[in-house]
């Protein structure tokens, strides 16, 4: 029995992970779409880099609680406002990271869009490793 019920998992698992990285991608079409947008109009690639993420979490949240992590939303009350704070603190850890790589990569005189791409693979794990073990647990 028990053979066949850790294979079953890993699977579930997966799914949700490649459910949750549809979502990652629909909110990063956000983020960078806003992000290039917001370069183009001169806006300095740390401003533009944040408000692309902000924009982007809010589309990750709505993905997240109807497609990702639906069976695992809280009842509304104080536990769906909880699980909201953790979720965008979550976000803010994200956005902490996005904004330091990519602040620290213009400074030292790489090309924002590239640094841009290693903030989303860190920011990714991080706020998937968040989000699965403690947001919607």
């Amino acid at each position: 029995m028990t053979r066949t019920l850790v294979p079953l998992l890993q699977k579930l698992r997966q799914v949700t992970l490649l459910r949750y990285l549809v979502a990652s991608v629909g909110a990063l079409a956000v983020d960078m779409g806003s992000f290039l947008a917001l370069l183009s109009a001169h806006v300095p690639a740390m401003a533009a880099s944040a408000v692309g993420y902000a924009l982007g979490i809010a589309a990750h949240w709505v993905l997240s609680s109807r497609k990702v992590f639906a069976d695992l939303v809280a009842p509304e009350g104080i536990e769906r406002t909880r699980q909201k704070a953790m979720f965008v603190m979550s976000a803010m850890i994200g956005l902490a990271i996005t904004t330091a790589i990519v602040g620290g990569a213009s400074a030292a005189g790489f090309d924002p869009r590239l640094a841009k791409l290693v903030a989303i693979t860190a920011s990714f794990t991080a706020t998937w490793l968040l989000r699965k073990r403690i947001v919607f647990r």
